[in-house]
């Protein structure tokens, strides 16, 4: 059995400590320090090591954080079931600065999975799970009502993101 090792990396951002996680080649992982889920797709020893992969999600993330929206996505690594990855490419589709409610998400997902209906709160589940935060935007997901819900990072980040994206936060 092939055992493979997973690297880490640290990132300081101004909304605190990033981990950031790779299989060597690709990103597998981009969270806040303590966020719900933090570390789901860590190996059980990751080294601590510099590698290209990391070096060009730290560009992305000076690139995000200055305000302005990156124009390419570092290599992604996914290792998850069908299911969520289908609502993660709908994620990556979410421009900057605008938002998406997890019922539009779950529309898309029904039909792209040729369903008459698709659940909400399933949705939810998937995009909550999702170990690639920013690059894969689950801080733009909103509810029906326009509402600030369900970022395992937290609400306030989830705000603070929207606003620095210049999102129209007179919704919320």
């Amino acid at each position: 059995m092939d055992i493979k090792t997973d690297y880490m990396y640290h990132y300081d951002s101004p909304l605190g400590e990033i981990i950031l996680a790779s299989d060597g080649e690709a990103l597998s992982g981009l969270w806040f320090r303590g966020q719900k889920y933090f570390g789901s797709t860590l190996g059980e020893a990751p080294v601590q090591r510099t590698l290209p992969v990391f070096d060009r999600t730290k560009e992305w993330l000076d690139i995000y954080f200055s305000g302005t929206a990156p124009d390419f996505t570092p290599p992604l690594s996914l290792r998850t079931t069908p299911f969520r990855r289908a609502i993660w490419d709908i994620l990556l589709k979410i421009p900057f600065g605008q938002t998406m409610t997890y019922g539009e998400i779950a529309g898309q997902t029904a039909k792209q999975m040729n369903r008459p209906h698709m659940s909400a709160q399933a949705v939810g589940g998937a995009v909550g799970h999702n170990p690639i935060s920013l690059i894969i935007p689950c801080h733009r997901v909103i509810g029906a009502d326009g509402s600030l819900t369900g970022y395992a990072g937290g609400i306030d980040r989830k705000r603070r993101l929207l606003e620095m994206e210049k999102g129209n936060m007179s919704v919320f």
